[in-house]
């Protein structure tokens, strides 16, 4: 049986080895986690209609497009939130679609993409998501879409690139190489380019949880600004002298099937 390793695993034990075990080992509620709005949904739902449902054979969809699409998942929002969902539309088409001489289909839209990797005689199993992805001169761009109103580029973007490198390199047979950050409701765009380092940073870090796995070692606190936001602090020993004894309903941690090469 492998383990599965997401984007989000992957990015928590980076920065926290100990919350990782709290949240992925032993499996304690996380009330850090929020769901995504309505708004945020129905903006992502609107644009993956304009990309899977438009005929390519024709150069360029109209504006009017757009709003079919987005007529489509208005309703459940909010008067407010159909307005604001249109401006933030609206601000994209002229951005990135009306001064284009022909629309690209996307190599995927809305997709699940799923891979395998084995390291130290563990076998994982990459799983993750994606807004778009495109096919561009030199590889691919992974496209993600932001719907916060304020531009906050990711703490972990560096692991969220390796990873994603990892896995799309599998699947696709071509290298990531960037990932763009469009965020919707500010009609702002943030790009970072894939390096080597970004590819071995994401691999080193699997590799050291792999031995945590395989040899059953403890997984050390980080401390920092997270620490702040973290919802695990009574049972952290870095954060109290006397922590916490774990919840009844915490799991124990199993133990990994090793990968026997023959």
């Amino acid at each position: 049986m492998s383990y599965s390793l997401s984007a989000t695993k992957l990015k928590t034990y980076g920065q926290c080895p100990k919350s990782y075990q709290f949240r992925y080992e032993h499996k304690l509620p996380s009330p850090t986690i929020f769901g995504s709005t309505k708004l945020g949904n129905a903006l992502h739902a609107a644009l993956a209609n304009v990309y899977k449902d438009w005929n390519y054979a024709y150069p360029l969809p109209s504006l009017d497009w757009f709003a079919v699409c987005w007529q489509q998942h208005t309703s459940e929002l909010t008067p407010t939130q159909v307005h604001e969902g249109w401006v933030a539309l609206q601000l994209y088409y002229e951005r990135y679609i009306s001064s284009l001489p022909q629309i690209r289909k996307p190599l995927g839209i809305e997709t699940k993409v799923r891979a395998n990797l084995q390291v130290r005689n563990i076998e994982f199993t990459l799983s993750g998501r994606y807004d778009r992805l495109d096919y561009i001169d030199d590889g691919l761009e992974l496209i993600d879409y932001k719907t916060s109103k304020s531009v906050n580029p990711p703490p972990s973007v560096d692991i969220q690139l390796g990873f994603y490198y990892l896995i799309l390199e599998q699947i696709y047979k071509k290298a990531l190489k960037r990932l763009s950050l469009i965020y919707l409701r500010s009609n702002e765009k943030l790009t970072y380019e894939v390096t080597p380092d970004h590819h071995q940073q994401a691999q080193s870090l699997i590799e050291d949880m792999a031995m945590k796995l395989r040899c059953d070692q403890e997984w050390k606190p980080v401390t920092g600004q997270h620490c702040d936001r973290c919802g695990y602090q009574k049972y952290c020993p870095a954060k109290n002298t006397r922590p916490e004894p774990l919840p009844q309903e915490a799991k124990e941690v199993t133990q990994v099937q090793l990968a026997l090469g023959l």
